[in-house]
Parts: structure tokens; C-alpha cells; sequence
């Protein structure tokens, strides 16, 4: 029996709440986050312990345990469908709460987007026996450990690597390489565990590696297969049925200013200063709606030449093609690191000659439009408006405003 209370105490996890969903939370027993944090929840095994976090009061409540295994939809209709994955808790004797806790969670090196080992959670749990007389100051200090890269909040993406993690994923020596964050994030966000995820311009493969670490079905293909995993295939022709796929991600040619392959077909050859480039890439688009479900995001990355003194924007003709079958979520900015004009050689040259080196590319975020679409795009918003905030006067009696 000790050897199993052992075992529970090894794994923590919190799971947060606001005051408007708090009440429910106790009333159900049921605790649950939203897909972004879906692996989280997925992760919760019967017996853990678990704690509940209010984040708009700073205050944590315990001590719980999970009496399911983490799962979907345990309580469809509970939150409105907006929380959907859940895991059913029980109290460990009497609900303690701690408030102001955020200070004590930094010093525990504890996020409540991440799950806790056993030192964090034997912390926690003795924090919470009595929170007003635990003395910080003796306790361990412990760096967050994230098991996964952040996930974005603006739309203005900058990445210092092109992998993340222990396993690399991808091969950072491949021309035009792909940033394994760009597919974490996009698969974080707009897949569950399970789903179908197809790259038709694979490269060296980073998306199939992104996507096997976090559960994910992937199948990527290539005109010029680099790997035994990926499938030969022309993207102007994907041999997958209708209405198939959760996700597409792409990373196509931005002209013929790589070479990728020898490939008589490639599009990679064909310049992005002819109608010729749009009209074989929008081939490949057709063929993206085509496999994509209802409701389903493709993300398109792609950035803009300049060469010869001529700028072409790549980056809004692809736009301006993709709109005809897919609707916009959003445009993010992607810096651009790694290419070879990246030197202080040619950013001399940029400013000695008057020109500019291209500093982003874009990430171009769509939907294929849902059976509803038409409905959704009828609605009404209600803009709430903020007064424009002011600063505190300063000691002469003036106020500055923000």
C-alpha cells in the first residue's frame, strides 16, 4: 500500500480556472483545459494528485485526485462544450486554499501549463498543509523546467534555431529548411492527438518528425524524396480522397532561387517573376481544398525576392491565389535567421547600395471554409470601448498618459 500512495505522489498536475468557471468546477468535480493544453489532460492517469489553479485570484486549491483517467468530453455540456478535455477529481480529505500564490509557485520552479515530478509535488503539497506559515526563504529554489516550446500569442514569430528538443527533427542543412516551432505551433493549435497532418512538399521531413513526437498522424510526400519515410509524389496531385485531412502544412519554393533537386517538375525552377510559378503552386492548392476537411487550417509559408534589383512580392501573389479557396485565420510574420545574406557582408551592401535584405517571410494561416460559413459570416460584434488609461501624477502635480 505504501508502495502505491509512493507511486501517486510522483505525479502533480494543475489545472486552471477563472472566477467565472471556478464554481463549476467544484460543483462537477471536474477539472479541464481547452485543446492547446489537450496532452495535459490526456496525460492524467486515476490516482494522480491534482490541484486547481483560479488565475484571475491568484490562488490555489488542494488537495484533489484524479478519479479518471484524463479523457474527452467525460461531461460534454459541461462549460458549454468550450473545455472539452476533462478529468473527474475527488477530494484527499478538506479543500485548503493558498492565496497569492504565484510567488511560491516561481520559487518551486512550477508552471501550471506544465505537469509536476515528484520533488515539485511533494513541494506543493507541503506548501498547502499551511501556506501563511511555510518559510520561502529555506525552501529549494527550482527553474521551470518546459518540457515544450512556448506557444505563440502574436502574430510576429522569431526562432534562434531550427529545432527544438532532445531529437532533432528536420535536417538543418537542407536548403530552405522548415523551423520545427512553426509545425509545433500550428499542430498545437489546430490538431488533437490522432489527426491526420499532410505535408506535400515534405523536404527533409521536419513535420513528419514534429508530428510523431507529438502524437500525430503524419504523411509527407516530395517530388525528390530525401528520406525512405517520405512518399514520391507531384503536390500538383495528392493521392488522398476527399474531405480527408485535419491539416496541411506547407513550405513551398518562393522561385527558383534554390536548388532543391533535378527534378524536370519541380517547381522550384520556375521563376517567381512569371505568371507560370502562381499558376502550378495554385495547382497545389486546389488539391490542399480538395483533401482538407470542412473547417480544417492549411499554413503556407512562404516569403517575397528581391534580385537584381527588381522586388517581387511572392508573398502577397500566393495570398492573393489561396484566397480564392480558403479563408483567412491570419497572417503571422516569421523572422527570417539562417539564410546566407544573414552576414554583416550584406548588410553592408544593403545599406552601401540602398536596397533591403528580406527580413521575414510569411506564414499564411487559412481555413477551409465550413458548410456554415455563410451563416458565421453574418454576425454582429459588439466592440467594447476602453477609456484611454492615465499614469499616476508626479510629485509636481503633472500626469503623464499612456
Amino acid at each position: 500500500m505504501k508502495e502505491k500512495q509512493q507511486t501517486l505522489l510522483s505525479r502533480g498536475h494543475i489545472f486552471a480556472c477563472t472566477n467565472k468557471t471556478e464554481r463549476e468546477c467544484f460543483d462537477r468535480m471536474l477539472f479541464s483545459t481547452n485543446k492547446v493544453y489537450s496532452e495535459k489532460a490526456l496525460g492524467v492517469k486515476k490516482g494522480d494528485i491534482l490541484f486547481l489553479y483560479n488565475l484571475d485570484n491568484d490562488t490555489l486549491y488542494g488537495v484533489f485526485q484524479a478519479k479518471s483517467d484524463g479523457g474527452k468530453d467525460i461531461i460534454p455540456e459541461a462549460w458549454n462544450g468550450k473545455y472539452p478535455y476533462q478529468v473527474e477529481a475527488e477530494k484527499i480529505g478538506e479543500i485548503t486554499s493558498a492565496k497569492k500564490i504565484r510567488k511560491a509557485l516561481s520559487k518551486f520552479g512550477i508552471s501550471w501549463k506544465n505537469g509536476l515530478d515528484e520533488e515539485r509535488t511533494k513541494l506543493l503539497l507541503e506548501y498547502l498543509k499551511n501556506p501563511s506559515e511555510f518559510d520561502l526563504s529555506v525552501a529549494p529554489s527550482l527553474k521551470i523546467e518546459e518540457n515544450k516550446p512556448p506557444l505563440e500569442a502574436t502574430t510576429l514569430w522569431n526562432y534562434p534555431r531550427q529545432s527544438y528538443g532532445k531529437l532533432s527533427k528536420g535536417n538543418n542543412k537542407y536548403p530552405g529548411v522548415t523551423p520545427a516551432f512553426i509545425i509545433y505551433n500550428l499542430i498545437r493549435r489546430y490538431t488533437e492527438p490522432g489527426d491526420l497532418v499532410v505535408d506535400p512538399m515534405a523536404g527533409s521531413g521536419t513535420t513528419l518528425d514534429v508530428c510523431k513526437e507529438e502524437g500525430r498522424d503524419c504523411i509527407a510526400y516530395d517530388i525528390a524524396p530525401t528520406r525512405e519515410d517520405i512518399i514520391q509524389n507531384n503536390a500538383r496531385k495528392i493521392p488522398l480522397s476527399d474531405n480527408n485531412v485535419d491539416m496541411i502544412f506547407i513550405d513551398s519554393p518562393y522561385g527558383d532561387n534554390i536548388k532543391y533537386n533535378d527534378h524536370p517538375d519541380n517547381i522550384g525552377k520556375i521563376s517567381a517573376e512569371t505568371e507560370n510559378f502562381y499558376d502550378e503552386l495554385e495547382k497545389v492548392m486546389k488539391e490542399c481544398h480538395r483533401i482538407l476537411k470542412p473547417g480544417k487550417v492549411l499554413g503556407w509559408l512562404i516569403g517575397d525576392q528581391w534580385v537584381k534589383k527588381k522586388f517581387t512580392p511572392v508573398g502577397f501573389n500566393i495570398y492573393q491565389r489561396l484566397s480564392k479557396y480558403f479563408e483567412t485565420v491570419d497572417v503571422i510574420s516569421v523572422v527570417r535567421r539562417n539564410q546566407t545574406s544573414n552576414t554583416g557582408i550584406w548588410h553592408n551592401r544593403a545599406i552601401r547600395f540602398n536596397f533591403y535584405l528580406r527580413g521575414f517571410k510569411y506564414l499564411f494561416v487559412m481555413r477551409k471554409p465550413s458548410f456554415d460559413s455563410e451563416q458565421s459570416s453574418k454576425r454582429v460584434v459588439n466592440w467594447t470601448q476602453y477609456p484611454r488609461r492615465k499614469g499616476n501624477k508626479s510629485k509636481k502635480g503633472t500626469t503623464n498618459e499612456i
